[in-house]
């Protein structure tokens, strides 16, 4: 079983992935769906590729790797839904299970869009299948991870544009100052959000 993952890996790298980097913008959309649902791809690595080749469509290789990874996360998070609250019951008592649930409930965009923002090693499929496992609803969960990516990837882009495919080590280095950004503009995008829901009536500050 070793050496077929193995040779899979081999030829994913080898054969797949530069076939899926010459699609160029579907292409990211494609390998985010992929990074996402199943096999880890250094995605910030291929948009700084992506980008640095055809800087005047930055924004097009961020919408589609932001919305593939959206559709993509839908498979742990639909794990998480089906029958992860008896996974995390089997490690935690369910007092502790019900004030996890009541934290993730009261900020649950932010609590996706965030480590959707952040960049490896955050671990990002954990946040998926809690966003399952809680029930968060599939919207705003799919918004919550449109959003954190789009803002990673437009941030990643224009410092490629800026100062080369350097920029990528420039983002892990400096990880600290990316998150505060990200957060700025994240909480932003989730400020939108809460006014549209309070303006068609769904939610309530009296409740």
């Amino acid at each position: 079983m070793k050496h077929f993952f193995q040779a899979f890996w081999l030829k994913w790298k080898l054969v797949l992935l530069p076939l899926l980097i010459k699609w160029g913008i579907l292409g990211a959309g494609a390998v985010a769906l992929l990074d996402s649902s199943t096999i880890p791809v250094p995605m910030d690595a291929l948009i700084a590729v992506w980008v640095w080749k055809d800087q005047g469509h930055f924004w097009a290789y961020c919408v589609l790797a932001a919305a593939g990874s959206a559709v993509g996360g839908l498979l742990p998070y639909a794990l998480g839904r089906a029958g992860g609250e008896l996974f995390i019951l089997k490690r935690v008592n369910r007092e502790h299970y019900e004030r996890m649930k009541l934290r993730f409930e009261k900020q649950e965009f932010l609590a996706m869009a965030i480590p959707s923002a952040m960049p490896p090693p955050t671990p990002w499929k954990a946040f998926v299948f809690a966003a399952g496992v809680f029930e968060m609803r599939v919207v705003p969960f799919m918004l919550a991870v449109f959003t954190g990516r789009m803002v990673r990837w437009l941030v990643l882009s224009l410092l490629v544009i800026k100062l080369g495919p350097e920029a990528l080590g420039v983002v892990q280095h400096h990880a600290l100052t990316g998150l505060l950004v990200v957060f700025g503009v994240t909480l932003a995008g989730f400020g939108i959000w809460w006014m549209r829901k309070r303006r068609r009536g769904e939610i309530r500050l009296d409740a």
